[in-house]
């Protein structure tokens, strides 16, 4: 069976909807409880405006002390840029690998940026280009690949239509979200066959949140499609606070349990991960925070 890898997005897409502030030092044990767990990659924040996503504004201080000195594992950190000036707080900081996207919704494009779909993905291809030119890695993606919450379906061929500007610009790193957890197993499957077979260097990554109970589901649909990549949140935290119904991401422990149930190629600590999650699963925010 494959090796999967896993990027672990709790710290950023898990907590960017709450309304109470994680202290820094209460994300940085996290970050270490991940680390030791063993996952691929860490998303450790995004760089953002606080205005806009308040929990997102010791971003850059998380990043300093996770990287302070010499690291000690094979962990990667990854961060989100919208803009020029949050790629370059992330080029000053530490980040490894850059993630960076387009939505395949007008509207969700409009919330979440303040760009067309056009401004958005000339802005994201420039500033990927820097990133590669700076020796560093990046990953795009699509949002609302599968789906609109303002919206509504959207067509696939503005999916692939995004896609194939990525790669004509050299960007074969490239994620589908599910931005409003409107994806079912059958368009999974299709729409990422139709993706990986607009290139043989593409690289996919696949991203799901839990609205409707099926983001597991996806998952198992997009491995059968021949990705090896998941972006999953521990304890199933998250949701995106610019589309209409937000929903948690997959969960990461029980996408790391199917994975190792079926036999399929992981090394991560399954028992470490859920020692991460218990907390977040059943008592509230406000009370994790006053937690030792």
């Amino acid at each position: 069976m494959p090796k999967v890898f896993i990027h672990e997005v709790g710290l950023r897409d898990g907590l960017q909807m709450e309304s109470e502030i994680v202290p820094t030092g209460k994300k940085r044990d996290w970050a270490l409880w991940l680390i030791e767990s063993g996952v691929d990659v860490i998303q450790l924040g995004s760089f953002v405006h606080p205005k806009w996503v308040p929990q997102m504004a010791d971003t850059d201080d998380l990043f300093f002390q996770l990287t302070d000195g010499k690291k000690q594992h094979g962990t990667i950190f990854s961060g989100l840029v919208l803009n020029e000036k949050g790629l370059e707080r992330g080029l000053s900081c530490g980040v490894e690998l850059f993630c960076m996207g387009v939505s395949a919704s007008e509207t969700h494009s409009q919330k979440n940026t303040r760009m067309s779909i056009e401004e958005a993905l000339g802005r994201t291809i420039r500033m990927a280009k820097h990133v590669l030119s700076d020796k560093r890695k990046v990953q795009v993606s699509v949002q609302s690949a599968f789906g609109c919450g303002y919206e509504g379906l959207v067509p696939e061929e503005n999916v692939l239509r995004i896609v194939e500007t990525y790669l004509d610009s050299g960007l074969t790193s490239i994620s589908l979200a599910d931005t409003a957890g409107h994806a079912d197993p059958n368009g999974v499957r299709r729409l990422f066959e139709r993706v990986m077979g607009l290139s043989e260097r593409i690289q996919v990554a696949c991203h799901f949140h839990n609205n409707f109970g099926m983001a597991l589901a996806n998952c198992w649909a997009a491995l059968q499609s021949g990705v090896t990549w998941f972006e999953s949140s521990f304890g199933g935290l998250g949701g995106c606070p610019f589309t209409a119904v937000p929903g948690g991401n997959v969960c990461t422990e029980d996408l790391v349990h199917m994975f190792q149930r079926m036999r399929i190629g992981t090394s991560i600590e399954l028992s470490r991960l859920i020692e991460t999650a218990t907390p977040t699963i059943p008592i509230s925010l406000s009370i994790i925070l006053n937690l030792e």
